[in-house]
């Protein structure tokens, strides 16, 4: 019983710390190359667990009372799949990437049109900004993501590396059996339980997000060291598409409230690039890879910035008329 609630206590305050945690993952990743290396076939496990997490950390009644009022989920969601990753798309070509950098242009392309982060819903909940809201979108943006990405890739690829009802039928399986997983843990655990354990959940968060990045952090230390300005580029590159974003989505939905538009803008500054790429095998370039590596960094360093930020935001959003 002592070793059972010591290990509870060690959760609850891996999860009242959990920003802070989640950024040591990338640095332990870059310092300790064989760990990233050992975590790698992890990532599909890391990513059901953060869903599962997700749907436990999330009151059962709050997606339905946003269902009841479903035009800023829909809004948010048109804006993630449809509007920013035409945006973002025209502006890579625009740029001439597609001939300068072909391998740089294509994993950009996946990013601009992949489905929000798994882990955003507890990132959000760890942030403090709303996470039922955030759940809600990333549902529907995953339900989009077959489509969008299917035909993203037809137009500014020239090809559909992604089939979008087999990526769809993946995607189903992949969320409905979390939900499933969720709902029999909450029946047993109990849901009053669970509500008050909240950050024990979130501890558990952080170390699916610890594997999750640890593990995607592999051979990103050879490459600095080989072609360290690449590196330095390519990083600023994902911080600038994180931030700018997540800025310009919180602008755009001010109207629906504060903390409501900063819980959209973390979803569209956090893509699940690892699902796109799941879908086609990873068989991509070493520098899309290596890209894929980097644009973890914002994902898991931006949450210190962006706790304290929300912390700003804390006044009460204005109720939303239901719609």
């Amino acid at each position: 019983m002592v070793i059972v609630n010591s290990l509870i206590a060690a959760l609850a305050f891996l999860g009242r710390h959990g920003t802070v945690a989640i950024a040591l993952s990338i640095v332990t990743g870059l310092a300790w190359p064989g760990l990233a290396a050992t975590l790698k076939p992890t990532l599909g496990e890391a990513v059901v667990a953060l869903l599962i997490l997700s749907f436990l950390r999330v009151n059962a009644e709050a997606p339905v009372s946003l269902a009841r009022r479903p035009v800023l989920v829909l809004a948010a969601t048109a804006w993630l799949m449809l509007v920013l990753p035409i945006i973002l798309a025209s502006l890579f070509t625009a740029l001439g990437l597609a001939t300068s950098l072909p391998d740089l242009y294509f994993i950009l392309v996946l990013q601009s049109c992949a489905p929000a982060m798994m882990s955003a819903p507890s990132m959000a909940a760890l942030i403090g900004v709303d996470a039922a809201l955030t759940l809600a979108c990333l549902l529907c943006s995953m339900a989009a993501a077959p489509m969008v990405a299917g035909a993203m890739t037809q137009v500014f690829l020239g090809q559909s590396v992604i089939s979008p009802f087999a990526f769809a039928i993946k995607l189903l399986v992949l969320i409905a059996g979390s939900a499933a997983a969720a709902a029999v843990i909450r029946r047993v655990a109990g849901s009053d339980r669970i509500e008050a354990r909240y950050e024990l959940l979130d501890g558990l968060s952080v170390i699916a997000m610890f594997i999750f990045a640890a593990a995607a952090m592999d051979g990103v230390t050879a490459f600095a060291v080989a072609e360290p300005r690449l590196v330095a580029v390519l990083t600023a590159v994902a911080f600038a598409l994180a931030l700018g974003t997540m800025l310009a989505t919180t602008v755009v939905f001010l109207a629906a409230g504060r903390n409501r538009a900063f819980a959209i803008g973390i979803l569209t500054g956090n893509r699940n690039m690892g699902v796109v790429l799941a879908a086609t095998g990873f068989a991509i370039p070493p520098l899309a890879w290596l890209y894929f590596s980097l644009a973890q960094f914002p994902i898991y360093l931006l949450p210190v910035l962006l706790k304290w930020l929300a912390g700003r935001l804390e006044k009460p959003d204005e109720p939303v008329a239901p719609v």
